[in-house]
């Protein structure tokens, strides 16, 4: 099996599923390297039973061995006020076992998100996601200002990473696209720079 990169996201409204989609389009355009996509699950406010830890549809939940095992990551969250929403920052708060055993250090890493507003939070949300990502010794990748398409966008996109601007179960742009095919690919060459470099 190739070394893979990880696509985590969570997901409200579609964008931020529909970024992934496309960075894993990315990953797998580069030869060696494969995509594997996942969600985590959502932060249940039931407390008399709990969620089933299977999805009846979808997307797979994350456990930690991928995470652990992946070779690159690639980390996305629809905004919640400018920051990630609770259900990943969860996940991430259960990888202080990971953190210990240094399972991420030296790994490249990018991020995504997607709001509904113009100035939803999406560069914040990317810097927040970015911090722990710090903190496991990842390399955060961002994108270049060589993409054509950063510079035009009328939608999403910045250097920080990936983004979606529009509304519940809206399309990306062109634009969005080619920049979230561009960052996956982008991840999967600095992975396999990486893994040549040893």
């Amino acid at each position: 099996m190739n070394p893979y990169i990880l696509v985590l996201y969570f997901s409200h409204s579609g964008g931020t599923a529909n970024l992934a989609k496309e960075i894993c389009y990315g990953v797998d355009s580069v030869s060696g390297i494969e995509s594997k996509l996942r969600t985590v699950a959502p932060v249940s406010t039931e407390t008399e039973q709990t969620k089933p830890s299977v999805p009846e549809q979808g997307t797979v939940y994350c456990d930690k061995q991928d995470l652990s095992n992946c070779a690159g990551l690639a980390l996305g969250s629809a905004t919640r006020f400018g920051n990630m929403a609770s259900p990943m920052k969860h996940f991430l708060d259960t990888t202080a076992d990971l953190w210990m055993a240094n399972s991420l250090e030296g790994k490249p890493a990018a991020v995504f998100t997607s709001s509904n507003s113009l100035h939803g939070g999406q560069e914040t949300t990317l810097l927040s996601m970015m911090i722990p990502l710090f903190h496991h010794g990842m390399l955060i990748t961002g994108l270049p200002y060589s993409e054509k398409a950063l510079k035009n966008t009328q939608t999403g996109g910045t250097p920080y990473g990936v983004t979606h601007l529009g509304s519940l179960g809206s399309e990306l742009s062109s634009d969005e696209r080619t920049l979230a095919r561009r960052a996956g690919e982008n991840l999967a060459k600095n992975v396999f720079i990486k893994r040549c470099s040893r």
